[in-house]
């Protein structure tokens, strides 16, 4: 699979020549450390080029799972290693996604990447994408059966109505995902239909809670499987029956 298209190659990063405390970082390069590790899925609340304690505990997780070192400080070597994590996410950049069964490989591939691959998992993130398009795997609009004049007339959050395998919704996250794969989802919200953006939008939201509040750990781990209450990570308990037994259909097969 490609490598990532994204903000891989740091500007600022790229300019730190020796460990530094991580409270020494302007505010360009905060941001960009920021963006590299919302994308790996590790919880540093707001991209806004500030310190503080989200960013201080998710690089603090990132150099525990990946770089070993002190979490106070950032350096060269801890930032090739935060490079080469992002370049093992699959691209969102070029569309690969055109059928039933490359949609599947692709979620498997993005869950791995970001640290939800256990196999109960990946079959509720496969299960919620086939309820969600419609049996398509295709990335589709909120009411896709009904007209744009609808959404515009019946939709209070138009024009950042759902669109994905999962429904992005709201012009705050469609601003934070801009953010992660640095293309301007806000002037273009149709971007979020792009099947690769949408395979990163799914995943992503599922590791980090970004649509509810909830993540798919907090249902589904190495301790537990409930794949009933694991809908309140997309949309409360709406159909959440229905989807928990086309999960249990894909754990047997995977």
């Amino acid at each position: 699979m490609a490598v990532a298209k994204v903000k891989s190659d740091f500007v600022y990063l790229s300019s730190i020549s020796g460990p530094v405390p991580l409270t020494e970082l302007k505010e360009n390069p905060l941001r960009e450390l920021q963006t590299a590790l919302k994308r790996l899925g590790y919880p540093v609340g707001d991209l806004d080029g500030l310190y503080g304690p989200n960013t201080r505990n998710a690089w603090a997780e990132f150099k525990t799972d990946v770089y070993s070192g002190n979490p106070e400080l950032i350096g060269p070597e801890s930032v090739a290693a935060l490079q080469d994590k992002l370049r093992e996410l699959p691209s969102t950049a070029k569309p690969m996604l055109s059928t039933r069964s490359g949609t599947i490989q692709a979620i498997k591939n993005q869950c791995a990447a970001l640290g939800i691959g256990l196999p109960t998992q990946i079959a509720y993130v496969l299960a919620t994408t086939q309820w969600e398009t419609a049996q398509t795997f295709q990335p589709v609009k909120e009411a896709f059966w009904l007209s744009e004049t609808w959404r515009k007339a019946n939709l209070r959050y138009y024009p950042y109505y759902g669109r994905g395998y999962v429904q992005l919704t709201w012009k705050n996250n469609y601003q934070t995902y801009s953010g992660l794969i640095g293309r301007d989802m806000v002037a273009d919200p149709d971007i979020a239909l792009e099947p690769a953006v949408a395979l990163f939008v799914l995943v992503h939201g599922f590791k980090t809670g970004a649509f509810t509040g909830r993540k798919i750990t907090d249902y589904i781990s190495e301790n537990q499987t409930d794949f009933v209450a694991a809908r309140r990570c997309i949309n409360g308990t709406d159909k959440a029956s229905e989807i928990a037994q086309i999960a249990k259909d894909f754990l047997a097969t995977l």
